[in-house]
């Protein structure tokens, strides 16, 4: 159980860094929160806090839907563009790290003609490419994705079973079902005798 939750913040850490290189801010806060709530939901698996679990579990839904846009975006589903700056909230022109440093990808920068002074961007054109960035970056959604469904599937099953051990906890006998004691609420005929001590 803690070692899904471990995998699961791997998971995010590893997305968080390439999304950092690639200065894509929205990813970066949402890589951010995701890591949060993870930490929460293991804080409430290690703590037995059935409510932590469940904002993770409810954060999961939130995570798969983040990731199924993440997708769409790059493969310019429904009018979304991978060359707009959506996912850096329009302060910079960046793009996916994979987009110049994927496998195989051999990057050129060239000054642009005409252009000169401290301000002057270079051409950068990248070729060799053995896997287009945009499947990259599907690839990572979808994997999230996976992950993100079998966290859910875990922290519904925990939830289950903390909740099952609040309903058979017996506050006098604790967890046993059949405690060793009985408490016998009618009054026996030997406790209603009185008892007289010879003089």
């Amino acid at each position: 159980p803690v070692l899904l939750q471990q995998s699961v913040r791997l998971a995010a850490l590893e997305r968080q860094v390439f999304d950092f290189l690639g200065y894509q801010w929205a990813p970066i806060l949402a890589n951010f929160l995701h890591i949060i709530i993870v930490i929460l939901g293991l804080f409430g698996t290690i703590q037995y806090r059935p409510r932590y679990i469940v904002v993770y579990a409810i954060w999961t839904a939130v995570w798969v839907t983040w990731n199924i846009f993440i997708i769409c975006f790059y493969l310019e589903v429904g009018g979304l563009s991978k060359d707009s700056e959506l996912l850096t909230f329009n302060i910079s022109q960046h793009q996916s790290w994979w987009s110049e440093n994927g496998p195989g990808c051999i990057r050129k920068e060239a000054p642009m003609a005409g252009i000169k002074g401290l301000d002057s961007h270079s051409y950068i054109s990248v070729i060799g490419c053995a896997l287009e960035y945009r499947y990259i970056e599907v690839m990572h959604s979808s994997v999230q994705i996976l992950v993100a469904l079998v966290g859910f599937v875990y922290a519904c099953y925990v939830v289950s079973v903390f909740t099952e051990e609040e309903d058979s906890f017996d506050f006098i006998g604790g967890f046993d079902p059949f405690p060793l004691y009985h408490v016998n609420e009618k009054p026996t005929n030997l406790l209603c005798k009185q008892t007289y001590l010879p003089a």
